[in-house]
């Protein structure tokens, strides 16, 4: 299936946004998750910091209600003295201390002056529990008569050294306890309310739940301590309470789940936004994208047409750099094309030439061979195998053409052959030097055939001999040494092999064909031949400019 560029970008462009969209929505949840849960655990604080205070409030009470039971006055019944001892020791306070007797009625109350008349206790069921019970106790929220606002007891009875028993008890108003519930403390949209045991309000901070009121959550008795979500009026709600051991209290923070939740759910707004703005403007920009390149790319294939039908193409300039790199590769490619034609028609006059070259070596191999065999066998292999060797520097002719053939592979090629198992007997060394084919061709079959009559008669013929091919390059000539030592010197089947085929090629070829002189050297274990050949005749440069003739 075909489609434009532009399908193909607007897909990479989604493939690149709609995972990292997904992941992100992923880190999103996980980072509100952990967030969350911070959050939980410092709203729990916050309630515990609630009750902690609440307990301090109440434990001090305690604290003063223990000091005034150690007051004299009190054994003794002198309740004025006891009244102006309370009074003094609650000033600047908003506590008050109420004696009640057994029969729930106040003997003396700091509110008002000593000897004013006094009604039954406000509160006389909490008041009632913990005198029969000998334990002190804090009573819930209620409305006191004397106050007339709305307040909580704390208890602690006591037996007088007559026998009497009586209840010492310390009033609050309710009000008072709101420094104890700060709401600097809590988070944004969060409140925090101290409910009695029965789910009265006693302080909380937000105005719509006055004191004495029953919370609204009216589901206080099965409020579970810790996190938990309740529903209200089809409103859900997150809650956090703690219960005060001290006082029997709760105290409850309290949120709409979807204030809780609105950061959150923008900031998966904003990301899904955002997500779309971009995957819309990466989508625009592709198609953009896609336009200028099927613009350069209708002129690219234009310009491949005209190099097709073999015309000039000159180079553009596109917005796109590949795109203007490959348009210059076309008008390279054009010209090339023209010094190509012409290399051909070069090559194909030189294959021409070469031929009727090699059919003259090959005519001059065949008579040598048929007047150096002894029979029809070895007739076949002589000639066979400097054919091969023919062969090996056409081949190395026609893969460097044009550049030239190098010296030392051409010597590798021809020599490996005749090279034993012991390759260290066969030694090749010399500076690169390039060869035209015409003298790579006549230098092959000088080596294959002093090859060939190392192995008949020289270093090659036994299992000790070492055959050494060198050379350097001297002013404007090349100097080059066919040493063969540790050899086994038969000088009759080395003067018989002067007069054959190797001879001709080295002294008449080598001669003739590259002005080379030659010197023969026979050493004790081995001959020696030195070579010199100019370089101008090794490597014509004009032979191989296209368009030159032969």
């Amino acid at each position: 299936m075909h489609h434009p560029v532009a399908f193909y970008l607007v897909c990479l462009i989604l493939v690149a946004v709609i995972p990292a969209f997904l992941f992100s929505i992923i880190v999103l949840k996980r980072t509100n998750e952990a967030q969350e849960r911070i959050f939980e655990s410092l709203l729990r604080t916050s309630t515990s910091a609630v009750n902690r205070a609440v307990e301090r409030e109440i434990s001090g009470m305690f604290s003063t209600l223990n000091f005034l039971s150690t007051s004299d006055s009190l054994q003794k019944g002198d309740y004025a003295a006891l009244h102006r001892q309370a009074s003094k020791a609650l000033e600047g306070t908003d506590i008050y201390f109420i004696l009640i007797d057994p029969t729930m009625h106040q003997i003396l109350n700091t509110r008002v002056p000593y000897g004013t008349a006094l009604s039954a206790a406000s509160e006389p069921v909490s008041a009632g529990l913990a005198l029969s019970r000998g334990e002190r106790m804090v009573s819930d929220l209620f409305f006191g008569k004397t106050a007339q606002q709305w307040v909580f007891n704390v208890y602690q009875p006591m037996r007088l050294h007559n026998g009497q028993q009586v209840l010492l008890t310390l009033t609050k108003n309710a009000e008072a306890l709101r420094r104890a519930v700060n709401p600097d403390i809590l988070s944004p949209g969060w409140n925090a309310a101290v409910l009695d045991t029965e789910g009265k309000v006693i302080v909380s901070t937000d105005e719509k739940q006055k004191a004495g009121q029953p919370f609204f959550l009216r589901v206080v008795p099965s409020l579970r301590l810790g996190v938990s979500t309740m529903r209200q009026d089809d409103v859900n709600y997150q809650v956090v309470t703690e219960f005060s051991s001290l006082a029997g209290w709760r105290m409850i923070a309290w949120a709409k789940s979807s204030d809780v939740q609105a950061p959150a759910v923008s900031s998966f707004l904003w990301l899904t936004i955002g997500g779309a703005v971009f995957a819309a403007l990466a989508a625009a920009g592709a198609v953009g994208i896609a336009r200028v390149l099927s613009r350069d790319v209708r002129l690219l294939a234009h310009d491949a047409r005209r190099l097709g039908r073999g015309e000039r193409v000159a180079s553009r300039r596109y917005a796109i750099s590949e795109l203007e790199t490959v348009s210059r590769a076309l008008a390279e490619a054009a010209d090339a094309r023209v010094k190509s034609e012409n290399e051909v028609r070069f090559l194909m006059r030189e294959v021409a030439h070469r031929s009727k070259n090699q059919l003259t070596v090959i005519q001059a191999m065949l008579n040598q061979s048929v007047a150096g065999a002894e029979n029809a066998g070895d007739f076949a292999e002589t000639f066979r195998r400097r054919v091969s060797g023919l062969a090996r520097s056409t081949d190395l002719m026609i893969a460097n053409a044009t550049q030239g053939v190098n010296l030392a592979e051409l010597a590798r090629n021809q020599l490996k052959p005749f090279t034993p198992d012991d390759t260290s007997r066969v030694r090749i060394a010399g500076p690169a030097v390039l060869l035209d084919p015409q003298a790579s061709q006549t230098l092959g079959m000088a080596l294959h055939e002093l090859s060939t009559n190392a192995t008949k008669y020289g270093a090659l013929a036994n299992d000790t001999g070492i055959v050494s091919l060198s050379w350097v390059t001297a002013g404007e000539n090349l100097d080059l040494v066919w040493l063969e030592s540790r050899a086994t010197i038969d000088k009759q089947a080395i003067a018989d092999s002067r007069k054959g085929f190797g001879s001709v090629v080295l002294e008449r070829m080598l001669g003739m064909a590259l002005d080379a002189t030659l010197e023969f050297i026979v050493h004790d274990d081995g001959i020696e031949w030195r070579v010199t050949i100019p370089l101008a005749r090794l490597r014509d440069e004009e032979a191989h400019q296209p368009g030159s003739s032969e």
